[in-house]
């Protein structure tokens, strides 16, 4: 039997690279052997799904969410660069975890990328999950040499705090993006503001209060504004573009300058050779840390089993909240639960969580060498 392991993380716990591993790990006991191609949707852990699938992981030293030095890491393969929010300028650079929805910024996203094009890519890929700023991309386009003043004329720090101060962009200083394929890897479809915009339903999520929400929609709006009245005529259409509110803003400002949306979970999927790897196999394990109306809306799990055209699927999850009945209509061949095996919970547990995943492996392995000899 011929087993592909290829899961999401378990986020809060365990790194999709620790969860294949593990589920390999009680596949082997029971002598199943496996193929392990850790995923990603273009959220955290995008990088080191990459360097998994066999890129090179490379440091890079950045602005962390709110200024203090962060090291964050890229993964390079041949002309393809890979860059993510979540080690640059996410929510975990943040001290002691302590969330600032007005203060963090973008810019150490921005730096990032200036560093990965050092290397002369063609493509970079830019995953958007996991960020800590409201920032409309302020501090990305900063990084690229965007001077946003206020109305006496000073230079304001990228935040979304500052954007409320616009009064002027100045240009003259910023670098053009050399021919390069800017791929914006999200599955966020939300615009930019409004009731369904990166403020109101993003920013609670990073810690803004109701007041904090409409000081954000307002900023993102006079940004927009502000950029229009600046040589963007395009401004305002990019700002309803879906995707424009992903990451706090950042894929409207990575459209800005000249960057492509595209379907995260698709992309990383067609990146890391998922196509491949699953026509090898008899069998495919994904999860992730939970199963709900989400997955069923598209998340990763779902566009793995969808790929898979008829390789039976095995979902593994901390939760799930999918019925039995709706199993295989979202691909599923069988489900497992950490929680069905435990009253503790799992999600800040990796120790726990490893143990599981352990039992959940030899479970499968005995159930599917049961079958194959009839």
């Amino acid at each position: 039997m011929r087993v592909l392991v290829a899961p999401d993380k378990f986020k809060g716990s365990l790194t999709a690279a620790e969860v294949a591993r593990w589920l390999a790990v009680g596949l082997a006991e029971v002598g199943v052997g496996s193929t392990q191609l850790p995923l990603a949707d273009g959220g955290d852990g995008s990088v080191d799904a990459a360097v998994a699938a066999g890129f090179s992981g490379r440091s890079c030293t950045v602005a962390g969410a709110v200024g203090m030095p962060s090291r964050g890491r890229i993964a390079v393969r041949g002309d393809t660069v890979v860059v993510e929010v979540a080690n640059t300028c996410g929510l975990s650079t943040l001290s002691n975890g302590r969330k600032q929805p007005l203060d963090a910024s973008s810019l150490g996203l921005g730096q990032a990328i200036r560093q990965a094009l050092r290397l002369s890519p063609r493509r970079v890929v830019v995953g958007l999950g996991g960020s800590a700023s409201t920032d409309g991309g302020m501090g990305l386009l900063a990084a690229f040499g965007f001077r946003f003043l206020d109305a006496e004329g000073r230079v304001l720090p990228p935040s979304g705090r500052a954007l409320l101060e616009i009064a002027g962009v100045d240009r003259a200083a910023a670098v053009r993006l050399p021919a390069v394929d800017l791929v914006v890897a999200s599955d966020v479809t939300n615009p930019l503001t409004g009731v369904d915009g990166a403020a109101a339903v993003y920013g609670p999520q990073k810690g803004a209060s109701a007041q904090e929400v409409g000081l954000l929609d307002r900023g993102l709006r006079h940004l927009v504004e502000m950029l229009s009245c600046n040589r963007f005529p395009e401004a305002g259409r990019l700002a309803a573009v879906p995707g424009a509110g992903s990451a706090g803003g950042i894929g409207f400002a990575a459209m800005l300058l000249g960057g492509r949306m595209t379907s995260g979970g698709e992309f990383f999927l067609d990146l890391l050779d998922f196509d491949r790897h699953c026509a090898e196999a008899d069998l495919v394990i994904t999860g992730e840390g939970s199963l709900d109306a989400q997955t069923e809306r598209g998340k990763l799990v779902a566009v793995v089993a969808r790929r898979a055209k008829g390789i039976p699927v095995v979902a593994v999850a901390g939760r799930s909240e999918i019925p039995r009945i709706r199993w295989i209509s979202n691909g599923f061949a069988d489900v497992y639960a950490l929680a069905d095996y435990t009253d503790r919970d799992t999600a800040g547990d990796p120790a726990l969580t490893a143990d599981l995943l352990v039992r959940i492996g030899r479970r499968i392995g005995r159930s599917r060498l049961l079958q194959s000899t009839g």
